[in-house]
């Protein structure tokens, strides 16, 4: 009985458990990528315009993407309690928005909506940061695959949660709100206690490696399931018995990884400690060698200021020997007195960035700017995607945001896969992934644009892949770029940059486009109802909502959004040549 207990302790602070945990949290944690579906429904409800609709959008992204409040408790407080915030605010906010639609709550005015829809989706960015903040503490080897498959399932989540609707599914279509507030407050709930730090540097195996490869084999069924049911669903009329054996099967996946905890506790004999534990060179030396490492580290700050330019611009191996030697040269003048090594005050690029001292440096900008160009393009198709399927006659519009929450995932997923791949074996910038993936939006908006048969279907695909790929691809190359110590308050700023995009692009452009298309149909259809009046007056007096169909509606939206994204390919090659001897110091040396 004993050891028993011993087991379930094991279990428990596995660090595989935490992180399958986070997955589920994360799979419910997408609750941003749902608007597009439930957007038509606020809209008929509450007899809203594009423009006041594309308000809400732009609040959401807003609640999304803002996560300071949330960084900050989640360095004040334990993670269970960021992760109780973040599940209240989830429930109140879309609570609320629920009781509204359906008439159970007097009609608020427009601002006071835009803050609940603030509130619940900022409950998101409590759920993000406690899944990122214990998978990089526990994997601290692995940042890029972790974060890649977390952020993955957050995408993901629009696909997961649709399938669940379809299978509650009622002639009361706001049930998809209710479903959206009740849904992850219950995950998050009932695993906050178990996503959380536990020492997984510690708890290194030689399966790890294998682990991983499950995982990603479960991913890529995850998201070619949800696929072929999704298009099931769309081209036959299944019954709900089907339905429920299709919601059933995708639990089941869901839960199979939980088999990689449960292996690794209760099906291999304990290990001595020092066999499972990770410990860096420095760790298994004395106690005394972390003063020489400091030290080491100091020499290594002084050579990358003191060493000619042209060491830069030679081969990874021969670069080395020069660095090693002039280090040494420095250590032994250091400890004749004959040379001072002062500490410096201002990082380099790899080392640990303060976000004030980022935010003094171009490549964070750079960063910053390539992704509010490619990420909000890709946002400003999801958070208009029931109007695009509309507008071109296609009436089952969560068809389409289930299939761009599935290429999103998959997107991340590669992307953190991919730039891996990139950074570990070619020791080339991570962000070459991202400019080959915001030139593959570029080509899905030029789809879109010109309205080809089968748009929907490819540009989702193109735009979804491409937009997920930014969210694996950013977090690591921040992390490379300006350190982990700071890494939250680093990324959380850059999230900004998605509903400063979604803002203009959104907000201002696609918003003005679909309604000025909207209001010249209307004129034409209705021409007794426009005579004598001005166009501007006649569109600002039209009390209906304003429809618009065919592509015409978002042809320009969607020429802008592409050039947009070659724009910010552009950004990143530019960062890419920059960050070159970066990525070479970091990585060069395990390829050498």
């Amino acid at each position: 009985m004993v050891r028993l207990k011993e087991k379930f302790g094991l279990f428990f602070n596995n660090r595989w458990l935490v992180f399958v945990a986070a997955m589920w949290i994360q799979s419910f944690a997408g609750i941003g990528y749902l608007f597009g579906s439930i957007s038509p429904i606020i809209k008929s409800s509450l007899n809203y315009n594009q423009r006041q609709i594309a308000r809400l959008g732009v609040a959401k992204d807003l609640g999304d993407s803002v996560g300071f409040l949330a960084g900050t408790l989640s360095e004040i407080l334990p993670l269970w309690a960021a992760l109780l915030v973040g599940a209240i605010q989830n429930f109140i906010g879309y609570g609320w928005v629920w009781l509204i639609v359906t008439g159970r709550s007097p009609i608020l005015p427009l601002w006071i909506m835009c803050i609940l829809i603030f509130i619940g989706t900022n409950g998101e960015t409590y759920f993000n940061t406690a899944a990122l903040v214990s998978g990089v503490q526990n994997f601290p080897k692995s940042r890029g695959p972790v974060v890649g498959i977390l952020k993955g399932f957050a995408g993901l989540g629009g696909a997961i949660m649709t399938q669940i609707y379809a299978l509650i599914h009622s002639p009361d279509h706001a049930s998809l709100i209710f479903m959206i507030a009740v849904g992850p407050t219950m995950v998050a709930i009932a695993l906050m206690f178990i996503v959380r730090p536990v020492g997984g540097h510690r708890q290194i195996r030689p399966s790890d490696g294998f682990s991983f490869s499950l995982i990603y084999s479960i991913c890529l069924i995850l998201a070619a399931y949800l696929m072929g049911v999704m298009l099931v669903q769309d081209l036959i009329d299944v019954s709900h018995t089907v339905t429920t054996i299709f919601t059933g099967i995708l639990f089941v996946l869901l839960i199979i990884p939980v088999v990689i905890p449960i292996s690794l506790t209760f099906s291999q004999e304990s290990k001595v400690p020092s066999e499972e534990a990770l410990l860096s060179e420095s760790q298994k030396q004395g106690p005394g060698t972390s003063e020489r490492n400091n030290d080491q580290e100091i020499i290594f700050s002084e050579v990358e200021d003191e060493k000619p330019k042209e060491v830069d611009l030679l081969p990874a191996l021969e670069r080395q020997k020069r660095i090693a030697q002039l280090q040494s040269k420095l250590a032994q003048a250091a400890a004749e007195g004959a040379v001072r090594i002062k500490r410096r005050r201002v990082p380099h690029r790899g080392e640990d960035f303060t976000l004030m001292q980022a935010l003094m440096k171009a490549d964070f900008w750079l960063i910053f700017f390539s992704l509010l160009l490619g990420s909000g393009s890709g946002l400003t198709v999801i958070d208009n995607l029931g109007q695009m399927s509309q507008s071109l006659g296609y009436d089952n519009t969560h068809v389409f945001v289930s299939m761009i929450s599935i290429w999103n995932f998959l997107g991340r997923v590669g992307g953190g896969y991919f730039s891996e791949i990139i950074v570990r074996d070619y020791a080339y910038p991570r962000h070459a992934a991202m400019a080959v993936a915001q030139v593959v939006m570029a080509i899905g908006h030029f789809y879109f644009a010109m309205g080809w048969p089968g748009d929907m279907y490819i540009g989702t695909l193109l735009v979804g892949l491409g937009y997920g790929a930014h969210w694996a691809i950013v977090p690591a190359a921040a992390s490379e770029l300006f350190g982990l110590k700071n890494f939250g308050a680093l990324y959380n700023f850059l999230t900004i940059a998605n509903p400063a995009g979604s803002l203009v692009f959104s907000g201002v452009i696609a918003s003005t486009i679909y309604d000025s298309e909207a209001a010249k149909q209307a004129q034409e259809r209705h021409p007794s109802q426009w005579n004598g009046a001005s166009f501007l007056s006649s569109f600002l007096a039209l009390d209906e909502p304003l429809k618009c169909e065919g592509a015409i509606c978002f042809f320009w939206t969607s020429l802008i959004l592409c050039g947009l994204c070659i724009v910010a390919s552009f950004l990143s090659m530019i960062l890419v040549y920059r960050t070159k001897t970066v990525y070479t110091s970091l990585y060069g040396k395990s390829r050498t």
